[in-house]
């Protein structure tokens, strides 16, 4: 492998997962202390990203800065937008950060996406931590704007796309994907109506189980059909909500 990085080329990856407390966003701290007051000292939060090595394609600098930092391989993700705006590093942390880094302030970046349930991660390095989206905390860069716009394709695909089952165990109960819906787009859904709605879809397939060790009654489990729903793909909303 060729490590030679591109220094004016990065992909930035917003790692969204949902757990019992609602959507979560996975942020690294950002720190540098030069001892010199003339420089700030910087402590704060960035998305996850690096730079692309020549000798690998966007999906695959990508994959592998995922992986290393969640050890998670295969995971589905989604190209969402470019940024190439000549002044988006513009901020005094912003450029001494750059600076230390000995790369080019003006970059183009490739923003991808992730989703995925948290409790499949086990973060490989110190310095990352889980935020619920609606607590953020104030990030470098353009992040901030990155992880929005993420998040307003999200809400969009997950209407029309599959990805609302990323989110979920294999086996999931109907309730865990109202949850998802619910949480993702910050918004209450009618029960029957949303369960109605969902029986009706054939890629949302009843397994004759239930799940167990839960105080309430057992609820019936259902999969999501990658091949049913590639066979019957609809021009439409996956569940109406």
């Amino acid at each position: 492998m060729d490590f030679r990085k591109r220094d004016n080329v990065t992909v930035d990856c917003v790692v969204f997962a949902l757990d019992a407390n609602g959507l979560h966003v996975l942020l690294r701290n950002r720190t540098l202390n030069l001892y010199d007051d003339e420089f700030l000292e910087i402590n704060d939060w960035v998305i996850t990203g690096y730079y692309v090595f020549k000798s690998k394609t966007l999906e695959e600098s990508a994959d592998l800065i995922f992986k290393e930092i969640t050890g998670v391989s295969n995971a589905d993700k989604i190209q969402f937008r470019t940024y190439g705006n000549p002044s988006r590093i513009k901020s005094v942390k912003d450029l001494l950060w750059i600076r230390s880094r000995g790369v080019q302030a003006q970059s183009m970046a490739i923003g991808y996406y992730y989703a995925l349930p948290l409790d499949v991660v086990s973060l490989k390095h110190d310095g990352f931590k889980w935020f619920k989206y609606q607590s953020l905390p104030e990030l470098g860069f353009d992040h901030q704007k990155i992880v929005a716009d993420a998040y307003e394709d999200l809400k969009k695909k997950i209407m029309t796309e599959p990805i609302i089952f990323n989110f979920l165990p294999v086996k999931f109960t109907l309730n865990d994907l109202q949850f998802a819906y619910e949480s993702i787009l910050d918004i209450k859904i009618d029960n029957r109506n949303f369960r109605k709605k969902s029986l009706g879809k054939p890629y949302i397939v009843p397994l004759n189980e239930k799940r167990k060790g839960v105080s309430k009654k057992p609820s019936k489990l259902y999969v999501f059909s990658k091949d049913v729903y590639n066979t019957v793909k609809e021009k439409d909303y996956i569940i109406s909500v």
